[in-house]
């Protein structure tokens, strides 16, 4: 079973994040942001991810800390949960549709840690949820998962439907990423011979 658990406590929150590469969708989460819950849920659901998040942030201010917070926790339980990356398919791509929106999402578990990502939201907030703050949640997920990572909403005009289309993308592309791929066996997918 590949399954980590993280546990990230600042001043400003006290995160634990468990998960299973190898799951259904199972997923219980509770960020105090019922639209980041709801998105979180689509990482569970559409990436086949058991997900386990309790977070508890300075929301009095806003949603920042919070949401770059479980990006970051999330990271470093995703880095843990694949190891070494023997077997790993390591790249993944999606496409994903929402009525008029269509986001694309690609990840290289390269070992770089970096992010592209265009996103024109068309509202500022979703619900209680500050849309810049997407940036945050996949730049902290990226720099501690180690991997490359570019996320392109191509077209959209609601901005639910664009952070939506987003998730759900990321959810499929990490899913084939993390798949171990049996033709591999126990080899490191890199001519380097690591990641």
């Amino acid at each position: 079973m590949r399954t980590a658990q993280v546990s990230r406590n600042t001043q400003e929150t006290q995160i634990t994040v468990s998960i299973n590469l190898d799951g259904t969708g199972a997923a219980k989460l509770s960020t105090g942001i019922g639209f980041f819950d709801h998105m979180l849920d689509q990482i569970a659901r559409h990436g086949l991810i058991d997900l386990d998040i309790d977070a508890k942030g300075d929301l009095h201010i806003d949603g920042h800390h919070t949401v770059e917070d479980v990006g970051i926790a999330l990271g470093m339980a995703v880095g843990e949960a694949v190891g070494d990356k023997r077997g790993l398919t390591r790249y993944g791509h999606a496409y994903v549709p929402l009525d008029e929106a269509l986001s694309r999402v690609v990840i290289d578990f390269s070992g770089r840690p970096s992010l592209t990502m265009n996103v024109p939201f068309k509202a500022g907030m979703i619900g209680g949820f500050d849309a810049q703050l997407a940036h945050e949640f996949f730049q902290g997920f990226a720099n501690h998962a180690l991997v490359t990572l570019h996320i392109d909403n191509l077209r959209g005009e609601n901005a639910h439907h664009q952070c939506e289309t987003v998730f759900k993308a990321f959810a499929r592309a990490l899913r084939t990423a993390v798949t171990v791929d049996p033709r591999l066996g126990n080899v490191i997918p890199s001519t380097k011979g690591s990641l």
